[in-house]
C-alpha cells in the first residue's frame, strides 16, 4: 500500500473513531435514565472483556507474570474508578456540562506529567492550562463569573475528578508499556468482577433485556471497544499522528449536536464558549492524546 493510500485509510479510521466518540455522551445519558451507574458500568464491562478477550486472539503480545499483574491491577483504577465516578457525575449533571468537564483530562495530563514523567511545560504550555480552566469556569458560571452556577456539586467534582484519574492511568499505562489489548482485556476481567460484587451488595444487577442490553454494548463497544480500535490502527497506519490527533477535538463539538438533538437538553452559548476555551487550551498545551497511544 502506498503513503498516500495509507493516509487516506488512517484519515477514515480516525474520523470514524471520532464519530463513535461523539455519541457517548448521549449513550451514557440515555442508559442512566433506566439503569443505576453501576448496572451500566457491568454491563459495559462484561460486553468489552468479551471483546478484548476476542481481539486478543489476533495480536501477538507476549506478557510477563509482572505486566499481566499490572494490567489487572490497572484495572481497580480503569474501568472500575474512573467510569464508577463518570457515570455518576453524568447521572447528576446535564451532559453538556459532564462531557466538557471530562474533557479537561488532557490538560491534567500535562499537569501530571511534570512530577510522575519529570516532563517541562512551556511557557506556551502553561497559558493553554490557564485558558482551559478559564473555560471549566465559564461553563460552570454560564458565563455570569458572578457565583457557581445551580449544578450538582458534588457532580462537578466527580466529572473533573474522573479527568484526573484518566490522565493518571494514561500515563501509568505510558511507563509501563504494555500492548493496549492485552492490557485493557486484563483491567476489564478485573473490573468486570468487582463491578459486579458492588452492584450486587447496593443496586442489584441489572435487569436483561434488549435496551439495557444496547446500553451495555454502547459503552462496552463503542466507547471502549470498537472505537479504541479504529483509532490504534489509524494511528498504526499514518506519519503523522500529531496532526490526525487534533481530530479528537472534534468529538465533543459533535458530542453537543447529538446532546440537543436526541437528548434535547437547551445548549447554553456559555457551554459552547467554554468547551472552546477548553479544546484551545489542550492545543496550546499540546501533550500526546491518551487516544492517540492507545
Amino acid at each position: 500500500m502506498d503513503v498516500a493510500a495509507r493516509e487516506r485509510r488512517a484519515l477514515v479510521y480516525a474520523l470514524a473513531s471520532v464519530v463513535l466518540w461523539s455519541t457517548v455522551a448521549t449513550g451514557f445519558k440515555l442508559g442512566l435514565r433506566d439503569l443505576a451507574p453501576v448496572q451500566l458500568l457491568l454491563l459495559g464491562c462484561v460486553i468489552a472483556f468479551v471483546f478484548f478477550a476476542a481481539a486478543s486472539g489476533f495480536v501477538r503480545a507476549k506478557l510477563s507474570l509482572r505486566e499481566h499483574l499490572a494490567g489487572a491491577a490497572l484495572g481497580l483504577v480503569n474501568p472500575f474508578a474512573y467510569y464508577l465516578i463518570l457515570f455518576e457525575a453524568y447521572d447528576r449533571l446535564p451532559a453538556q456540562i459532564a462531557q466538557p468537564l471530562n474533557f479537561t483530562w488532557a490538560i491534567a495530563l500535562a499537569l501530571l506529567a511534570i512530577p510522575l514523567l519529570r516532563q517541562r511545560l512551556s511557557a506556551r504550555g502553561w497559558v493553554g492550562v490557564v485558558i482551559g480552566y478559564v473555560g471549566v469556569v465559564v461553563i460552570l458560571t454560564e458565563g455570569r463569573f458572578d457565583g457557581l452556577g445551580h449544578f450538582d456539586p458534588l457532580g462537578v467534582a466527580l466529572a473533573l475528578g474522573s479527568a484526573l484519574i484518566w490522565a493518571w492511568y494514561w500515563i501509568m499505562t505510558v511507563r509501563l508499556g504494555i500492548h493496549p489489548v492485552p492490557l485493557m482485556r486484563n483491567g476489564f476481567a478485573v473490573a468486570t468482577c468487582f463491578v459486579a460484587v458492588v452492584c450486587w451488595a447496593t443496586v442489584g444487577l441489572p435487569t436483561l433485556n434488549l435496551e439495557t442490553v444496547g446500553y451495555g454494548a454502547w459503552v462496552g463497544l463503542v466507547e471502549t471497544g470498537v472505537a479504541f480500535l479504529l483509532w490504534q490502527r489509524a494511528m498504526a497506519l499514518t506519519e503523522h499522528a500529531g496532526k490526525l490527533g487534533v481530530l479528537i477535538f472534534l468529538a465533543p463539538f459533535l458530542s453537543l449536536v447529538l446532546i440537543a438533538t436526541v437528548l434535547r437538553e437547551v445548549i447554553h452559548p456559555s457551554a459552547v464558549v467554554g468547551l472552546a476555551l477548553i479544546a484551545a487550551g489542550l492545543v496550546l498545551s499540546r501533550w500526546p492524546s491518551a487516544r492517540d497511544s492507545a
